[in-house]
């Protein structure tokens, strides 16, 4: 039954994106759209030549590996602080004190708000580029963490208690395993605000990048070289929420076979 389902949706995400590529042909091939949009056909062959002819420095793979650079080492450091963070405040009172007040008043401001600010203190570097994506990620990790630790069931831990369990060996055997369906629902999105946020950056004071290849496109009217941009952009956006799935269903089967 699963395997036919699985059939089905793959069937029918196929449908969908044939549908709206067949629909992209068709208004710019038949309407009044064409005369400021390349169609399909066009976008696809600049795609592929861009892997072999540089735009700018690089080819096409060599401004998304230094896009994805970027959101790993931001992501990676952002997810390490957000997953103590949170936890912190989830299980000590005296963290949640302290800390959630300038969580709270910090967590609303968007990623791209930072930019001015960070540029002014870090420059245009990569140092920048790296901050901004941490703090893409930052949020929505230590949200979900410290959301896991307060949901934690009360009675394991007073079980765990009981029988004379050590609070180290409640925090790494309770704790945080109950909390790791949570913080891998943060991560998801963080991967996937990160992502946005790098791109956002390089659009100001870069000179490489999948953010930049878009700005080049925009500044030189080419309309063809912004939508390549946006195709990588949404594939490679995708693959990552892939994987993070696929590494959320290793590491959580537990979780996913109880629910």
């Amino acid at each position: 039954m699963k395997k036919k389902i699985d059939v089905e949706k793959t069937v029918y995400a196929v449908a969908a994106i044939a549908f709206f590529f067949v629909a992209w042909w068709f208004l710019t091939t038949f309407t009044p759209v064409k005369e400021t949009t390349p169609g399909p056909i066009a976008v696809l062959q600049l795609l592929v030549t861009s892997f072999y002819e540089p735009i700018g420095s690089k080819v096409i793979l060599g401004h998304l590996l230094v896009s994805l650079r970027r959101v790993l080492v931001g992501f990676s450091v952002a997810t390490i602080v957000g997953i103590i963070l949170g936890i912190a405040m989830g299980t000590s009172r005296w963290a949640e004190a302290i800390f959630k007040p300038i969580f709270e008043l910090l967590r609303p401001i968007p990623p791209i708000a930072w930019i001015s600010l960070v540029i002014l203190f870090f420059g245009i570097g990569e140092t920048s580029k790296y901050i901004l994506c941490g703090i893409g990620a930052f949020t929505n990790v230590t949200l979900n963490a410290y959301t896991g630790a307060q949901n934690v069931d009360p009675e394991l831990i007073g079980c765990a208690r009981m029988l004379g369990t050590s609070e180290r060996n409640i925090f790494f055997r309770v704790i945080l395993p109950s909390c790791t369906p949570q913080i891998f629902a943060g991560m998801q999105v963080a991967l996937s605000t990160s992502w946005m946020a790098v791109l956002a950056a390089e659009m100001v004071g870069a000179q490489e990048g999948c953010g930049w290849m878009i700005q080049r496109g925009s500044d030189t009217l080419n309309i063809t070289l912004v939508m390549v941009g946006m195709i990588v952009i949404g594939l490679v956006g995708m693959l990552l929420a892939t994987l993070m799935r696929t590494i959320e269903r290793r590491l959580c089967s537990w979780n996913i076979m109880e629910n």
